[in-house]
């Protein structure tokens, strides 16, 4: 398969084929129906964002070149990281767990890797100042555990 460089098209078996991922190889992989050049699969992946939460992107399906579905993906799921900690803080929570996964895949028609989407988990341990059991854990703590955990040598 070649390029020509005087119309930018590429050729299988001397007929043109149609680019539609333009700056992508044109070199086809054994086995496989096109080149990532050449990829409709590709071409028309579209990504969304299945959570409940409102303020993050991808909530309406969108395109994502393969080349930046890394960053894309990963970028997404760090909105949804900064969404736990903004809403630990306005709860009077925690996080104390974060994890970001990444999934990727391969494509079957031209057998380009690709980041295919990612999850995030994360554990936020709320404090209830209104329970009474969390006010005496709070006032015990304060008179027994930190007892004696500061020391002045000053003599």
């Amino acid at each position: 398969m070649t390029i020509s460089p005087i119309m930018g098209t590429s050729y299988t078996n001397g007929t043109p084929a149609v680019i539609r991922n333009p700056g992508e190889s044109t070199r086809k992989q054994v086995g496989k129906k096109s080149s990532p050049a050449e990829c409709e699969t590709c071409k028309n992946r579209k990504y969304q964002d299945g959570s409940d939460e409102g303020d993050v992107s991808f909530k309406a399906a969108a395109h994502i070149d393969p080349k930046a579905s890394a960053a894309r993906v990963m970028g997404h799921e760090r909105e949804h990281v900064s969404n736990a900690y903004k809403k630990a803080a306005e709860h009077n929570g925690k996080v104390m767990a974060c994890n970001v996964t990444l999934k990727t895949a391969v494509c079957p028609e031209c057998g380009r890797t690709y980041v295919a989407g990612g999850t995030t988990a994360t554990q936020i341990k709320y404090f209830n100042e209104e329970n009474p059991y969390q006010k005496e854990k709070k006032s015990s703590d304060a008179a027994n555990q930190y007892l004696g955990m500061n020391f002045d040598q000053a003599v």
